[in-house]
């Protein structure tokens, strides 16, 4: 498989001198199998490019599928939707999948986002099949060749990653999570969120442990795990209740899981290429005194990571 990167950033597009190198715009990933349709995880602003490179095959005729797997629907994760030129084209076939709600259908949900006070496309002016199926944690399935399975994380209105095993290898999302020590996230709005390291409540210590575990486990021995670090620890003690975590972080379920390699990802707005640049080196060092025997890269627009099976 192949895996490319399409937008890497958290909470807003942020083009400009400092930000070029790594790229400005929003979650986007697309896993590309060796044999079947492509599957994009998130749809951030990357996911405009994405589509027009999409309009130059199948779907420009068409007579493309492609499968969208949402981590959760927070505008930086679906901001770029409307713009994604497959939907425009009569004949393709858009799956888009996202962990159940309780309050309201997934197509409900984006047909808010299109709404005429926001934009001048309604959802239901599509021309394309466009099909929304509600995952629960813990659901595998089936894409073509491809096994997807998923997990929930700690993340406010709660995110799901995703696990693509295919052509023998695997590729973890895990985008947006807080860590699991300070702070369970869920519905509720947090005005004053606790001091990290406060003592938690048993019953929300016992769901966090759970949630790590989960996440562990689904990216057991995986080749490729793209992992939230948008905060340093000094940005995380000041908002631990927005749902990011650090490279230390990223760092302990890596190691855990004993992945082949760590991307970091969902990058700071306010982070300059230059900072992010030292974050990196930051990382390969602790990984090169640990002997973690993992690798660890950046994540940027443009990048592209073979994995598993070549033809």
């Amino acid at each position: 498989m192949k895996v490319r990167f399409w937008g890497v950033r958290g909470s807003i597009p942020v083009p400009g001198p400092q930000t070029n190198r790594y790229g400005g715009n929003t979650s986007c990933v697309e896993v590309l199998p060796r044999r079947g349709d492509p599957i994009i995880i998130d749809a951030g602003t990357g996911i405009r490019r994405l589509g027009q490179d999409l309009m130059k095959n199948a779907c420009g005729e068409g007579k493309g599928t492609a499968h969208l797997l949402i981590s959760h629907t927070h505008w930086d994760h679906i901001q770029g939707l409307p713009f994604f030129h497959p939907l425009y084209k009569a004949g393709n076939d858009i799956k888009m999948y996202a962990r159940q709600r309780d309050d309201t259908h997934l197509k409900a949900v984006f047909a808010s986002q299109t709404e005429h006070l926001y934009f001048p496309v309604p959802l239901a002016a599509l021309k394309a099949q466009v099909e929304f199926r509600e995952l629960v944690e813990g659901q595998r399935f089936d894409i073509g060749g491809a096994r997807i399975s998923c997990t929930r994380l700690n993340h406010p209105w709660i995110a799901m990653a995703y696990r693509v095993d295919v052509d023998g290898a695997s590729v973890v999302y895990a985008s947006d999570t807080a860590p699991f020590t300070d702070i369970l996230l869920e519905h509720e709005f947090i005005a004053k969120p606790p001091e990290p390291g406060a003592p938690l409540r048993p019953e929300d210590k016992a769901k966090l442990d759970d949630m790590r575990a989960g996440l562990i486990e689904l990216s057991r021995s995986a080749d490729l795990l793209i992992y939230d670090t948008q905060f340093t620890a000094d940005e995380y003690r000041v908002r631990p209740h927005w749902g990011h975590s650090t490279p230390d972080d990223a760092l302990s379920i890596a190691r855990a899981a004993k992945v082949g390699t760590l991307c970091l990802y969902h990058h700071a707005p306010a982070r300059a290429d230059d900072a992010q640049d030292v974050i990196l080196a930051d990382c390969r060092r602790v990984v090169a005194e640990a002997s973690d025997g993992f690798d660890v890269i950046a994540a940027y627009e443009g990048l592209e990571v073979e994995l598993g099976e070549q033809p």
